[in-house]
């Protein structure tokens, strides 16, 4: 169906990353990751939510390597991946003794698809350098990327002394923000350079730079951005749980994508008790398709309710409706192509109903109260149909099917 439209959103240039069978940059769809919050060392539980999480639709799963339990445990998983079928890409998320897991584990060195080094936290003092190098010449040995991701929360406390240094002697000094900000943005520049310097190409480097403040994060990545063209991971460090870190993450990450930049995201959710880990991966997802850059499940519409639908059944619909899509979603795509791009609608009166119904691929317009109980069905544009009964929900999802198989062509077929 036709829709409204702006101008094409300009992304910004960058440098094209290849990560296993994933690309990063270069004007690629912006990827999706997540990261575990298993014991890497239980090589079930970690291969289990790996899973579940690419299942989900993260392309990239980062995994915790923190000890020697860990590092030795990562090619477990990768072989146990393999077997169910799954190549998603594993990053291998390092801090402080990065450098030697890697030399005692070199089947983990190999089993990663990138490394992730915190410049912030890979050494102290004198042993900085060499550590990180040990770190590159690791990744150059193995041909693996490389992210260099600052955080706010671990800043190298000697750029940020060295930065108050040279703020003092300006005529006009920065504010304490600002020189933070700048102290982020180098400590990744001149690790990426360094990197560089030891024989890193700059299509095996991805930046990022990490703070949990929505303003303070575009701020530091519209300057990296501006002063740099290595891809960008992005997302909000220590989002929170629930509602509030869902709209602190959207809210920035919307406003840097619709710039143009960051080339992959990740949304840093605080799970609710017991509650899967795949919600990141969701919120990912329809942040990346409701601003139009990337298509992963069918979309549904619903109105928000009001006085004129007192009754719940245009909710449980709704529900219903995208609890279905999402879970055809994993054999639709094998099966069919382009169905991702399948618009719903499910509306509660007359008021709004028909006219977004219509503008859906299908749409349908229950009755409000007092309304006649028919509830119109739209099929691209037209009406199709009039459903009434207890069977309304299951007729439609019966329509939706019908729709699916003999709108989108299936794969493999001429």
């Amino acid at each position: 169906m036709s829709s409204f439209s702006d101008s094409p959103r300009l992304r910004r240039d960058s440098v094209g990353v290849r990560i296993g069978a994933v690309t990063v940059g270069s004007r690629a769809p912006v990827v999706v990751q997540s990261m575990t919050n298993t014991d890497t060392a239980d090589v079930m539980a970690t291969t289990r939510q790996v899973a579940e999480l690419s299942r989900s639709g993260s392309e990239l799963v980062r995994v915790t390597v923190n000890n020697a339990e860990a590092a030795a445990a990562v090619p477990k998983i990768r072989d146990r991946l393999a077997m169910m079928g799954m190549d998603v890409p594993l990053i291998g998320d390092f801090h402080y003794n990065g450098h030697q897991l890697l030399a005692d584990e070199p089947a983990a060195a190999e089993a990663l698809a990138k490394y992730r080094i915190n410049p912030g936290n890979v050494g102290f003092g004198r042993k900085k350098d060499g550590q990180f190098s040990a770190i590159i010449e690791t990744a150059l040995r193995n041909a693996k990327p490389v992210r260099i991701g600052a955080n706010w929360g671990s800043l190298d406390q000697n750029m940020v002394a060295t930065l108050m240094d040279e703020n003092r002697a300006r005529n006009e000094p920065w504010d304490a923000a600002r020189v933070a900000r700048e102290a982020l943005i180098r400590s990744a520049l001149d690790s990426a350079a360094r990197a560089e310097q030891l024989g890193m190409s700059r299509d095996r480097i991805i930046l990022s730079c990490k703070v949990s403040g929505v303003q303070e994060l575009i701020s530091v990545y519209r300057d990296l951005g501006a002063r740099c063209d290595y891809a960008l991971h992005l997302g909000l460090t220590e989002a929170g749980m629930g509602s509030k870190g869902i709209v602190a993450s959207t809210a920035a990450l919307g406003v840097l994508l619709q710039e143009g930049i960051g080339d992959t995201i990740r949304i840093s959710l605080t799970p609710e008790p017991n509650e899967s880990r795949t919600r990141e991966v969701i919120v990912a997802q329809e942040l990346l398709q409701t601003m139009g850059l990337r298509a992963f499940t069918p979309m549904v519409t619903a109105c928000p309710g009001c006085g004129r639908t007192t009754s719940t059944l245009f909710q449980e619909l709704a529900k219903s409706v995208q609890e279905h899509v999402r879970a055809k979603m994993p054999e639709w795509r094998i099966k069919y192509d382009g169905v991702e791009n399948m618009t719903l609608a499910v509306m509660g009166c007359i008021v709004n109903g028909p006219g977004e119904s219509k503008q859906a691929d299908i749409g349908i317009s229950l009755p409000g109260t007092g309304e006649s109980p028919a509830a119109p069905v739209f099929i691209d544009g037209q009406k199709a149909m009039t459903l009434r009964g207890d069977s309304i929900a299951s007729d439609f999802i019966g329509v939706v099917e019908d729709y699916v198989a003999r709108k989108y062509q299936q794969r493999g077929s001429s």
